[in-house]
């Protein structure tokens, strides 16, 4: 294409889950199809071994060529039709009036998806794990690097960077395992006719239907209209949408990790040649992080079509068919390069420990507030009571822009209570994370294999 519109096709998308969508490939995938369908026949004695074979040789486009295909369709009117026809003009003998027999349009079409679909869905599990490994590398070295943990932008309580990045990898595994559990569901096709009886097919019907998804690999459409049921990939579209959003929110930290006044972790950036900004030469931005985000928008929401889609005429109209050609590709295209980016950015991720030290001090010790109200608690003083205690402290602290520990040991309910040795102990972040090494070890183990 001399003047490409799509940003696939030019700017976003690795090319080998791209090649599985382009249009030889598609044309490839109704080929599969057409060829199993009369390999089934002849099983059953509908038609000639020598029939199926010459139809199976046949059905490959080194023989059965889209420019071919295009020059029928604009006749036709009709792409399958097309199909059908540029693959019995290639067939010897009689072969080429077997090609299609009983079928209808999208038991072709419903079933090259599915074709589709697998390859695309193992393509997306791949780039899952390469990602899952990444996040549990870092969360295994940084099991012990200390950063603020941050509630509504707030300063909130420590937490190490390795219990963050323990968090991500699960979500990612989940991921998986969604995937997975999906493909059970989404990886179906159908050969049973134009409202889903199978009269066309004869007496062999089920048994044709049957012959054709165990020869390709999938599952069946038991009870079918004239599509596969769209729930179906409705389900499919979530699971790209589900995986889209957790991807936008690794990237969000990313970005906020990365602001200027925080600087706790970075995108790498080639320094001698990369350019941040075409105005502002110090600019190091996190553009991998940004259009991560900005992508995952679009395949969220490409689910309300889906939905829409679902909604047919009684055994089906056509409304579906324009759509779904933008939206299954683009969703499955799009989550895996969105999948593929986070990776390279976790992969090369500059982590600046100093920094997140640095700003645990500038923080004034008001991060572990929570810590020595527990303290407090263990002397015998009522939760509540502690609570007000430090707070009360907090917000003097705030106020006169001094810190947490000066106020606290002015107070005299507090150091009363406790010794001024536990005070400055329960000050110190790294006596105050709780579980989190032993949540990495244990993420770390059950995600390492």
């Amino acid at each position: 294409m001399d003047n490409p519109v799509c940003p696939l096709d030019y700017r976003y998308g690795r090319e080998e889950i791209i090649n599985v969508f382009g249009e030889t490939s598609k044309l490839q995938f109704l080929l599969d199809v057409e060829a199993a369908l009369a390999r089934a026949h002849a099983k059953v004695g509908n038609i000639s071994e020598q029939a199926a074979g010459e139809i199976t040789k046949k059905a490959t486009t080194k023989f059965v060529k889209a420019s071919r295909v295009k020059e029928i369709e604009l006749d036709t009117k009709h792409d399958i039709m097309a199909v059908t026809r540029a693959l019995a003009e290639q067939c010897s003998g009689d072969a080429g009036k077997y090609i299609h027999l009983g079928a209808t349009s999208y038991d072709i079409v419903d079933t090259a998806n599915a074709l589709q679909f697998k390859q695309a869905t193992d393509m997306i599990k791949a780039q899952l794990k390469l990602l899952r490994k990444t996040l549990v590398k870092l969360a295994k070295t940084h099991k012990k690097t200390i950063m603020l943990g941050r509630t509504h932008g707030q300063f909130s309580i420590p937490i190490t960077f390795g219990l963050k990045m323990a968090v991500y990898a699960m979500e990612t595994d989940r991921h998986l395992e969604r995937l997975h559990e999906g493909q059970s569901r989404i990886l179906v096709g159908k050969m049973s006719g134009a409202v889903g009886t199978g009269a066309a097919l004869g007496a062999h019907a089920m048994k044709i239907q049957q012959l054709v998804m165990q020869d390709l690999g999938l599952g069946v459409e038991e009870a079918a209209t004239q599509i596969v049921g769209r729930d179906r990939y409705i389900e499919l579209l979530c699971i790209c949408a589900n995986i889209a959003a957790s991807m936008e929110k690794f990237a969000t930290e990313i970005r906020n990790l990365q602001r200027s006044e925080i600087q706790e972790v970075a995108e790498a950036f080639e320094a001698k040649k990369q350019v941040g900004s075409s105005t502002m030469p110090h600019k190091r931005n996190p553009i991998t992080s940004e259009q991560v985000s900005g992508l995952a928008r679009l395949v969220r929401s490409n689910v309300i079509v889906g939905f829409e889609n679902a909604v047919q005429w009684h055994e089906r109209d056509l409304a579906n068919s324009s759509s779904e050609r933008f939206i299954l590709p683009h969703s499955l295209i799009l989550t895996d390069w969105i999948v593929y980016q986070m990776n390279d950015v976790f992969a090369n991720l500059k982590v600046f420990p100093e920094n997140m030290k640095k700003n645990m001090q500038h923080a004034r010790g008001l991060p572990m507030a929570e810590a020595v109200m527990m303290k407090l608690v263990d002397t015998g003083i009522g939760r509540g009571e502690a609570h007000e205690l430090v707070r009360t402290c907090s917000q003097t602290a705030i106020a006169h822009d001094s810190d947490l520990l000066s106020e606290l040991l002015k107070e005299k309910s507090v150091c009363g209570s406790l010794p001024k040795k536990d005070i400055t102990d329960a000050m110190d972040p790294q006596y105050y994370l709780g579980m989190a090494e032993h949540i990495v070890d244990d993420v770390v183990k059950k995600l390492t294999r």
